[in-house]
């Protein structure tokens, strides 16, 4: 039976069952843009080609991870059988690492040169020295004239690129052609690249290439003069050392004008969470953020998180009249297992045969541990610490696009009208303008606005009104609250940020002096992890105006949704092993998700 559909108020469809027994705004009678719906997918997954993924134990390629996207099973390289209790993904994109691609495989070729060599050790199922060896050339930008092998990755690339078009099925699955960039010298400058189509070029450009990222950029514009358009996305810049988003270049000069565009122009992303941690902020950065602790890796250093990113954008472009961080948001996974672990109950690690199985993940501490030596078994030891410390079950990418084709999404990845989950299927949509009367609905808002991504001008006649719009992933816990989180430059141009609650669920309503929804009450049983069933809201929707909006400031807004806690991984990891919880990490976790900011431009 077909199910009756009415645009919703940010572009897309929806059972207008749902529309007219949640809205808190009339619902629009006629579309004034072209529909747009969310699709989710990962652009981040490493497969065997991998040298770091291949050295902890994976042995599937590309193809089964565009099958696993699409709902098939997958033998993890522990031996278990994986699969999405979900639905099947949208779109995805396999991003081996460019240094050494395919040349760790060969090593279980037994007629290869290295074969039977220290290389091809394995201790406690990981090939500990061939990881250490790719680890190295992503710190010095060498290559290990044994391991290397041009006309390997050479191959290996062709076999990608074959399979991404094999597997591409427009309106049903969007696979995009892609590889990861990994640059370490002084903690991660690493970046995703994903090539609009079928184009690509004979080999992709690496560290060993260039540890310096402007080098990648200028590669990027010189493949798009040629026809070939493709982007970058950082990832992992909570782990960057604060080296991600400073103010000078790689090696130390000033931000030009040139460089503030070139990296515009390359890298209009950034993805916000993934199973390294969430860059979104830090409690040190964000203090007055009560949620800004939300799966935190790595210190609260400035130029490491994308908020204080913004911040430090807008900051450029008033004294120097350029912002080269005017970037939206995605969530990937990251995973090094060939399929992503985006749910929290099945949970299966990041690396392998190093944290694929509850017990592997429990946290030893570090006095009963045996550190004396660095033999590959006590760097592996300290290696599964380290990713059990904090990795979560995370990310998803979402678009709103108008069809599930490459040329769709990546249209919709350009003009960055994109958001990123913590894993959940939650939609979420953020979106400015002026309503030209009190009573406007939200068609009456679009037509002078734009959506997430874009900027706007402030007008010395009005103050913007934002829509906020999320509806929860049915497969998750309901939604707690919905919140616009703000960024400003004040009178002295100090930088200030605030977190509004604009969106409360069971009826609550935000207090006008916090500005914070209370508490709906909801909670988790940690014995059973079930939670609360009668809490929390299909769906939250908001017309909201800036209290303190000053049309004089340079100002950034996005959009940030909170569903009801529920158990994390860790505690599911108990429940299933009858083993204690682990003190050390948190019991429950609040999923959410993050909309691309919206960029206030100053009035005059």
């Amino acid at each position: 039976m077909r199910t009756m559909t009415q645009r919703n108020p940010v572009g897309g469809t929806a059972p207008w069952f749902l529309l007219c027994a949640t809205l808190a705004v009339p619902v629009p009678a006629a579309a004034a843009a072209a529909e747009r719906n969310a699709y989710f997918g990962d652009l981040h997954v490493h497969t065997k080609y991998s040298a770091d993924a291949y050295g902890f134990g994976a042995r599937n390629g590309p193809d089964e991870a565009y099958a696993f996207a699409r709902g098939a099973p997958l033998r993890h390289p522990s031996g278990q059988v994986i699969r999405m209790r979900s639905a099947p993904l949208d779109f995805l994109a396999v991003t081996d690492h460019a240094e050494y691609l395919g040349n760790v495989t060969a090593l279980g070729d037994p007629d290869h040169r290295l074969s039977g060599s220290a290389m091809t050790e394995i201790t406690d199922g990981v090939m500990m020295t061939a990881f250490l060896t790719f680890g190295a050339a992503l710190r010095t930008g060498e290559r290990d004239p044994e391991l290397y092998d041009e006309g390997g990755r050479r191959a290996t690339w062709e076999r990608i690129v074959a399979a991404a078009e094999r597997n591409n099925a427009p309106g049903a699955f969007t696979t995009f052609i892609g590889y990861e960039y990994s640059s370490a010298p002084d903690g991660m400058l690493h970046r995703n690249v994903i090539f609009a189509g079928s184009r690509v070029p004979e080999l992709p450009f690496g560290a060993t290439d260039s540890l310096d990222p402007e080098d990648l950029w200028a590669w990027l514009d010189g493949l798009r003069a040629e026809g070939i358009e493709a982007l970058a996305i950082p990832h992992n810049t909570n782990l960057s050392n604060g080296n991600f988003f400073g103010t000078t270049t790689f090696g130390g000069e000033p931000f030009d004008a040139r460089y503030a565009e070139a990296r515009l122009r390359n890298e209009p992303l950034v993805e916000i969470t993934q199973v390294k941690g969430t860059s979104e902020t830090h409690p040190l950065l964000s203090p007055n953020d009560e949620w800004a602790g939300f799966e935190v890796i790595g210190g609260g250093v400035p130029g490491a998180y994308v908020r204080d990113a913004l911040l430090t954008g807008l900051e450029q472009r008033e004294a120097r009249g350029f912002n080269p961080y005017r970037f939206g948001f995605i969530g990937s996974s990251d995973t090094h297992n060939v399929g992503g672990a985006y749910e929290e109950p099945t949970y299966h690690g990041k690396i392998g045969k190093a944290d694929g199985r509850p017990e592997w993940r429990r946290i030893t501490p570090v006095e009963e541990r045996d550190q004396e030596g660095d033999d590959a078994a006590s760097l592996l030891d300290q290696l599964r610490a380290g990713a059990t410390a904090g990795w979560g079950a995370s990310g998803l990418a979402g678009v709103w696009a108008e069809a599930n084709t490459r040329e769709a999404i990546y249209a919709a990845l350009r003009r960055k009208e994109t958001f990123g989950t913590s894993g959940p299927r939650i939609r979420v949509q953020f979106f400015a303008g002026y309503r030209p009367d009190a009573d406007a609905d939200a068609d009456g808002l679009r037509a002078g606005g734009v959506p997430m991504g874009g900027e706007l001008a402030a007008r010395r006649d009005a103050a913007p009104t934002f829509l906020a719009w999320a509806m929860r992933d049915p497969n998750s816990a309901w939604l707690q609250r919905m919140q616009v989180v703000k960024g400003w430059l004040d009178d002295r141009g100090a930088r200030q940020e605030r977190v509004f609650d604009v969106a409360c669920s069971d009826g609550l309503s935000p207090d006008p002096e916090t500005h914070r929804c209370p508490d709906n009450g909801a909670g988790v049983d940690l014995g059973t992890c079930a939670f609360d069933l009668d809490k929390g809201a299909v769906e939250l929707l908001a017309l909201w105006a800036d209290p303190e909006f000053d049309g004089n400031h340079r100002a950034f807004y996005y959009a940030r949704v909170l569903e009801n806690p529920t158990c994390r991984w860790s505690t599911w990891d108990a429940l299933n092993t009858g083993l204690p919880l682990q003190g050390e990490l948190p019991a429950t976790v609040q999923e959410r998700a993050w909309s691309s900011p919206i960029w206030m431009t100053p009035a005059g």
